[in-house]
C-alpha cells in the first residue's frame, strides 16, 4: 500500500470514528430525554404511581426507558438507563448509566416495551449500584412496590426489599416483580457522558465528579418527583 492510500485509509477511519461518536452521543441525548419523560409520566400518574412517602424515603432511583423483549434470536429483555443518588444535602445531584439484562419482566400482552422505575430503599441496596454486576431477587431484595395511596408497609417482603420495583407498559403503571435480572454500571455510556472513564462510586456516593450539562433535565425531574 503507497502513502497516498494509507492516508486515505487513515482518514476514513478517523471519519468512521467520528460517525459513530456522533451516534452514540445522539443515542445517549435521546435515552436522557426519554428517562426524563418516564418520570414525568410516574410523576402525572397521581394515585396510580408510587407512594409519596416511598419516594422520600429511597436513596436512590433506576430509570430504564423502553426496556426491550427479546426475539426469536435474541431471547430474554435488555435495556439502558440511569442511575441517581441523594447527596449529602439530599438532593439528587449526578447520574451514572446502567444496563439491565435478561430475567422475567412481565410485557403486558402484545407489549414489545416496557418503562421501569426502581426505587432504591436502604443504603445496602445503593451500594450495589456502585458495585458489581447484580441480580435482582438474587443478591439484591426485590419486591413489586405499592401503588397510589396504599400503605407502605403491606407486607413484609415490601419492608424488608432493598429495591421496590414498579413499571408502565401502553399506559398502565403497576408495582412489577423483576426475578433474575441483572443490574450493573453501562461503562461505554459514562465515558460518553462524562469525557472520561469515571467509576460510578465517585458518581453515586463520592459525588466528586460535577454533572454533564446534558443531565440536568433529567436531575430536575427526579427531584420534583421525589419531593
Amino acid at each position: 500500500m503507497n502513502k497516498a492510500a494509507r492516508l486515505t485509509l487513515v482518514a476514513a477511519s478517523l471519519l468512521t470514528g467520528l460517525a459513530t461518536a456522533a451516534e452514540k452521543k445522539e443515542d445517549l441525548d435521546k435515552r436522557l430525554k426519554e428517562a426524563s419523560d418516564v418520570i414525568k409520566e410516574f410523576s402525572g400518574a397521581e394515585d396510580k404511581g408510587a407512594p409519596k412517602d416511598l419516594l422520600k424515603k429511597a436513596k436512590c432511583v433506576v430509570v430504564i426507558p423502553s426496556m426491550k423483549k427479546g426475539g426469536f434470536i435474541i431471547a430474554g429483555q435488555y435495556g439502558r438507563g440511569f442511575a441517581s443518588c441523594k447527596g449529602p444535602a439530599g438532593k439528587y445531584n449526578n447520574i451514572s448509566a446502567m444496563r439491565m439484562e435478561g430475567g422475567s419482566v412481565g410485557f403486558q400482552a402484545g407489549g414489545s416495551s416496557t418503562d421501569i422505575l426502581l426505587l432504591v430503599m436502604n443504603e445496602k441496596g445503593a451500594e450495589r449500584l456502585w458495585g458489581s454486576k447484580f441480580t435482582l431477587g438474587g443478591e439484591a431484595a426485590v419486591a413489586a412496590g405499592p401503588v397510589g395511596r396504599e400503605a407502605t408497609a403491606q407486607t413484609d417482603a415490601t419492608m424488608k426489599a432493598e429495591i421496590l420495583s414498579y413499571s408502565r407498559s401502553q399506559g398502565v403503571f403497576g408495582g412489577i416483580a423483576l426475578k433474575g435480572s441483572t443490574l450493573r454500571s453501562d461503562e461505554d455510556v459514562n465515558e460518553i457522558l462524562y469525557g472520561k472513564k469515571t467509576e460510578p462510586k465517585a458518581i453515586l456516593a463520592d459525588h466528586s465528579v460535577p454533572p454533564p450539562a446534558p443531565t440536568q433535565p433529567f436531575l430536575i425531574e427526579v427531584n420534583k418527583f421525589t419531593m
